[in-house]
């Protein structure tokens, strides 16, 4: 049982780090559908910036950096541009796909799965550790600091209140949801990192649509820091559970790797549910 739930917890980290980072561009008014494109290229480019420095933190970090400068460019463009944030978010999360295996070409190639021997694998925990510390400090940070509460209140819709009460004492919308969309996507290369890491090897793919489940977490978690967590560890769930059932054959594969996604969509249903009985 221990083994069962480190594995399942070693499994639910990425899922944690990128939901959170989707809670984060959410509570800013905007939320950040780019998660699924930065966690490919945080995948790609931690693999590679390892293999360059010789270190699987150096790398990580240099991979999360360049995410949040991207990250924080995309929010600028989406400002002052007057885009749509969704097909912006959308037009990442198609594009990533391309520049990593355009540049797994260049560079190496191939399109293939990447491996290098001389990249030395963190333990499992390293990123467990790191989404756990991220959940405290979300959990405290958004409700007990002034920093959470003028996000909070910068994401608010345009005719409330929370809004108003902001842009009279100065706070300034347009930077805070820059600087949320930064971290999410610096949460999201840790995600994409943590996942190529585990493996312990690049593989384009790898990913398999997990930025996508994390957005769902968000809702599924009802924007609560806490709720997102226990949303990525169902879903985490729900996904060792498909690898288990693989081996007895009673369904297809392609139905089991869908499980974690049939599980979102219902999981959202019946949030729905529940709140129209709240309102």
């Amino acid at each position: 049982m221990i083994e069962f739930i480190s594995g399942l917890l070693v499994s639910a980290a990425p899922l944690m780090l990128a939901g959170l980072g989707a809670l984060l561009s959410d509570l800013s008014g905007a939320l950040g559908i780019f998660i699924e494109g930065f966690m490919i290229t945080g995948a790609f480019f931690s693999w590679i910036f390892a293999g360059w420095t010789g270190s699987v933190f150096l790398g990580t970090l240099l991979s999360a950096v360049l995410a949040a400068l991207a990250g924080w460019a995309l929010a600028r463009f989406v400002r002052f541009s007057g885009a749509n944030p969704f097909i912006a978010g959308l037009a990442l999360n198609l594009a990533a796909p391309g520049i990593t295996l355009s540049l797994s070409a260049i560079w190496f190639g191939t399109k293939g799965v990447l491996q290098n021997p001389g990249i030395k694998i963190p333990g499992q925990n390293t990123f467990t550790i790191v989404a756990w510390l991220c959940a405290i400090v979300f959990a405290l940070g958004l409700k007990k600091t002034i920093l959470g509460q003028r996000l909070r209140a910068s994401g608010s819709s345009p005719t409330s209140g929370s809004m108003n009460a902001a842009m009279e004492r100065g706070i300034r919308p347009g930077l805070y949801r820059e600087g949320a969309w930064a971290l999410a996507s610096f949460l999201a290369a840790l995600a994409g990192a943590a996942l190529t890491f585990r493996v312990g090897a690049y593989s384009p793919g790898g990913i398999a649509g997990r930025g996508w489940i994390a957005l769902a977490a968000v809702y599924l978690g009802f924007r609560k820091t806490w709720g997102v967590v226990i949303a990525a560890i169902v879903f985490s769930l729900a996904e060792r559970l498909g690898y288990g059932l693989q081996g007895f054959g009673a369904l297809p594969a392609t139905a089991l790797l869908g499980l974690p996604s049939a599980l979102a969509l219902l999981l959202y249903f019946i949030s729905q549910l529940f709140r129209k009985r709240e309102l």
